[in-house]
């Protein structure tokens, strides 16, 4: 009997989804809660696992299409086909159309709703005799796998999963696609043949072979379609750029106050909390102390009024599976160092596996965003509204600085500030971030609020 796969409500005002990735190709056989294929909306991915046990007859929406929630995107064939009633086409019907005992997941699960008639499943049970055993499930293939499964034409039974639970990792295809290119690279250029000393004339310059040269490089060109991530993330950024009034402002900090006092007490505080003391919590502590101070950065603008708001929810860009997102911490004030780094590094190792609830993702009164990460040193990192300002960290570098008229070599970091003009004047905006500034270069002030 054909199941219907129907794209499933992931979240309220969500209408639409794009097929991110299909896992299993038309006549493969699924398993029952095996992943079958991978949606993405523009806040979070979704991985669908196969509702039932069958044959995946039809794709209906191909790998990078959208489709309408509750819209029809493949049909999976559960067991032997049974005689068809008259005027039964063999597919299910709507829900509202006949009995079903359908599985219709909610968005926490993220499963795919799916629609079957259970008087007909329960006769073909019977009249097909005893089941024969399955064959053994594959690894459970991890979206990330998948997409570079499919990128280097590899099948998930040609790559040995590593992962716990028998999980098929990224790292797992990677290095199958390393090995593959160790074996079939081949020397680049052949070593020319030397003349014979004892021959003269054609002979000796036919005893000498010309070298190999290389052949032209691929001018190949492929176009990918856009994840609904990245056109929810450009159409934000250019969405600031015409709104907003955005500057941005710079200083410098001096690191060294703050990585002795980390050095001095990382033993303890990760004997007690286990995870180590990083920079994030110290710039998180350091921008609520700073919006207490300039409120205005704290607050938006709606219509024609200015909403001030008196809690702190701080976004941290982190880069995930599907590119950069920005989870939110919730009332960061009343939270400590190590609840801070305890919830960053539980958001950022659910990022990488695409596994973020939609919620976590929204809201946000103010955003930090960590280039030094990946070795930047200065940039104008860009408001995401209707937040009125975002604090870019940067590399630390040991350089040259004057201290008590002597010039001494110290961490330095270069912070930036871009803030929505429209709400926040220059004093503000420099104000707040000489406050980050000497919040951090002396840490004690956190703990005494002054």
């Amino acid at each position: 009997m054909a199941i219907e796969l129907i794209v499933p409500k992931v979240g309220e005002s969500i209408t639409e989804v794009q097929i991110a990735e299909w896992l299993k190709k038309e006549g493969d056989r699924v398993e029952r809660d095996g992943n079958l294929a991978v949606i993405e909306t523009d806040k979070a991915t979704v991985e669908l696992p196969a509702p039932v046990g069958g044959i995946l007859t039809k794709i209906l929406v191909a790998k990078g299409a959208t489709a309408k929630v509750g819209e029809v995107i493949g049909y999976i064939e559960e067991g032997p086909a049974t005689a068809a009633k008259p005027g039964d086409s063999g597919i299910a019907k709507p829900a509202s159309e006949n009995r079903s005992s359908g599985m219709n997941f909610g968005p926490e699960t993220g499963k795919i709703a799916v629609i079957k008639k259970e008087d007909a499943a329960k006769g073909a049970a019977s009249a097909s005799g005893p089941v024969m055993n399955a064959a053994p499930a594959g690894p459970t293939v991890m979206p990330a796998a998948a997409r570079a499964l499919a990128e280097n034409g590899f099948r998930a039974a040609d790559v040995k999963a590593t992962g716990p639970g028998n999980r098929l990792l990224k790292e797992d295809v990677l290095r199958q696609v390393q090995a593959k290119t160790d074996a079939n690279t081949a020397p680049a250029m052949a070593a020319p043949a030397k003349a014979d000393p004892g021959k003269t004339g054609p002979e000796a310059a036919t005893a000498i072979k010309p070298a190999v040269l290389p052949q032209a490089g691929s001018r190949s060109e492929e176009a990918v379609p856009m994840s609904m991530l990245r056109r929810k993330v450009a159409e934000r950024l250019v969405q600031a750029q015409h709104t907003a009034a955005l500057l941005t402002t710079f200083n410098e900090i001096d690191m060294t106050e703050m990585m002795e006092l980390r050095k001095r007490h990382q033993d303890a505080f990760v004997k007690k909390y286990g995870i180590k003391l990083g920079f994030m919590s110290f710039f998180v502590k350091a921008a609520v102390e700073a919006l207490k101070l300039v409120p205005q950065i704290n607050a938006e603008i709606r219509g024609n009024e200015i909403l001030y708001k008196h809690y702190y929810d701080i976004g941290v860009a982190v880069g995930g599976g599907k590119g950069l997102v920005v989870p939110v911490l919730r009332n960061v004030e009343g939270m400590g160092f190590a609840q801070i780094e305890l919830a960053i590094a539980d958001l950022a190792k659910r990022a990488q596996a695409n596994a973020l609830k939609l919620e976590e993702l929204q809201g946000g009164t103010f955003t930090i965003s960590n280039g030094g990460v990946y070795g930047s040193l200065l940039s104008t990192p860009i408001v995401n509204p209707p937040q009125s300002g975002v604090l870019g960290m940067h590399a630390i570098q040991d350089r040259p600085v004057a201290r008590e008229s002597q010039v001494v070599i110290r961490p330095m970091m270069y912070v930036a500030l871009t803030y929505d003009h429209r709400i926040v004047d220059g004093r503000e905006a420099v104000t707040f971030l000489k406050r980050i500034k000497d919040t951090l270069e002396d840490p004690a002030r956190i703990l005494l609020e002054v």
